[in-house]
C-alpha cells in the first residue's frame, strides 16, 4: 500500500472550476485589490449612517440614555421649548449635553445627507472647513455626507439594475439560441424592433408624466438594458447546443429545460460573468447622466449626477466638482479593473505569463 508520503502532487485532487478561475482571479492583483477597495468602500457607504449622520449614536441626559439614531426625541425632552424633533447641531442642545453628568456620541462626520448647516461662518456653497471637510453645496448641504450616500445609492441602482438585465438578457438569449430556427429568426427581429425605440425620449416622456424615482427608474431602463447581453448569451447557445453532451442528455431523455439548466447554460455564462461589471459601470453612467439632466431621482436623494449639476451652476466652488468627479472616476475604475481581471480568469487559453500582464 502507497504512504501518503509517497503520493505524487499530480493524484491530489484537482481543485473545483470556480476555484480555479478564483485563483487565476487572485493573480490579476490590480483587479483583485480593486474588488478589495469596492467591497470596502460600499460596506462603508451602508454604515453610512453610523459615522455620517446629524444624529447622535447615543445620549446620556439626566440619569437616562438615548438612541436618537433609532427614535426621534423632542427638543423638551432635553429642556428644549419645542415639541419638534430636537436639532442636535443646534449649540443650544449641544451646551445641554455638556452639562456634568450628560453628554452625546455623535458621528464622525455629524452631517446626513440632506442636513443643513445653519451655523456654517461662510456663506453656501461655502469652502472646505473642520465643520464640513469638502465643503458645502448652495443649499448648505454637507459635501462628504452627499458623496458617501450618493455612492451607495449609484451601487445599489447599478446592482439592481444588472440582477434584471442579466436574468432578462440570459433568458432571452438562452431561448434564442437553444431552440433556434423559426424561434431564433423571430426573436431576432423583435429585439431590432424594440431597440430601435428612442430610450431617451421614452424616459422624458414618462418623466413628464410620472414623478421619477429609483422603481420607475430601474423598470425603464430595464426594458431596454438586456438586449445587449442576449446577442452573446444566443451566441455561446448556438455553440453549445450541438456539442456531444448535449446529444447525450438528449439521448438519455432529458427535457429541454433540464438540458439548458443543467448543461448548457452552465458552459454559456462566460460572456454573461465577464460583462457584469462593466454593465454596472453602465448602469451607473446612465443613473448620473439622467441626475445631471433633472430626469433622475427626486430631491433630496443624494446623487452623484446631482452633485455635478451643483457644480455646473456654481462654478466657483471647485470643491463640488472636484470632488464629486474623483469618486465618480475612482469608482468606474475599480469596475473596470474588476471587469479586465475577471475576463482574464475566466479566458482559459490565455497562459500565466500573458495573465502575468494585468499584475501590478
Amino acid at each position: 500500500m502507497t504512504s501518503p508520503a509517497t503520493i505524487s502532487p499530480t493524484t491530489a485532487a484537482s481543485p473545483s472550476p470556480a476555484r480555479r478561475v478564483w485563483q487565476r482571479f487572485r493573480q490579476q492583483r490590480v483587479g483583485y485589490w480593486s474588488l478589495i477597495v469596492f467591497i470596502i468602500a460600499f460596506a462603508a457607504s451602508l454604515a453610512a449612517p453610523l459615522w455620517c449622520n446629524d444624529k447622535p449614536l447615543i445620549v446620556r441626559y439626566d440619569g437616562h440614555f438615548y438612541f436618537p439614531i433609532v427614535r426621534d426625541y423632542p427638543e423638551t425632552t432635553f429642556g428644549g421649548d419645542f415639541p419638534t424633533p430636537a436639532d442636535y447641531l443646534d449649540p443650544y442642545v449641544r451646551h445641554r449635553f455638556s452639562a456634568p453628568g450628560n453628554f452625546a456620541l455623535y458621528p464622525i462626520n455629524p452631517y446626513g445627507y440632506a442636513t443643513l448647516n445653519y451655523f456654517s461662518k461662510a456663506p453656501n456653497p461655502a469652502p472646505p472647513s473642520r465643520a464640513n471637510w469638502l465643503g458645502t453645496d448652495a443649499s448648505g448641504r454637507d459635501v462628504v455626507a452627499r458623496l458617501v450616500y450618493g455612492f451607495r445609492v449609484s451601487v445599489e441602482f447599478a446592482l439592481v439594475l444588472t440582477v434584471i438585465g442579466t436574468l432578462l438578457g440570459t433568458l432571452a438569449g438562452a431561448v434564442q439560441g437553444f431552440f433556434g430556427g423559426r424561434t431564433d429568426i423571430v426573436g431576432q427581429r423583435l429585439i431590432e424592433i424594440w431597440t430601435s425605440l428612442p430610450e431617451l425620449y421614452l424616459l422624458i416622456i414618462f418623466a413628464a408624466i410620472f414623478e421619477p424615482g429609483f422603481a420607475l427608474l430601474i423598470v425603464l431602463l430595464s426594458l431596454f438594458g438586456w438586449a445587449g447581453l442576449s446577442d452573446y448569451v444566443r451566441a455561446e447557445f448556438l455553440r453549445n447546443r450541438n456539442q456531444d453532451y448535449v446529444k447525450a442528455a438528449r439521448a438519455i431523455g432529458l427535457s429541454n429545460a433540464q438540458i439548458i439548466w443543467r448543461h448548457v447554460l452552465p458552459n454559456s455564462l462566460t460572456s454573461v460573468i465577464t460583462f457584469l461589471p462593466f454593465r454596472m459601470s453602465g448602469a451607473i453612467l446612465a443613473l448620473t447622466s439622467l441626475d445631471f439632466l433633472g430626469l433622475g431621482v427626486p430631491a433630496p436623494t443624494p446623487s452623484l449626477g446631482e452633485l455635478l449639476a451643483e457644480g455646473k451652476a456654481n462654478l466657483d466652488a471647485w470643491w463640488i466638482s472636484l470632488s464629486t468627479f474623483g469618486v465618480l472616476v475612482a469608482l468606474l475604475l475599480l469596475l473596470t479593473f474588476m471587469g479586465d481581471a475577471l475576463r482574464n480568469a475566466l479566458d482559459t487559453r490565455m497562459t500565466d505569463a500573458a495573465r502575468a500582464g494585468g499584475r501590478a
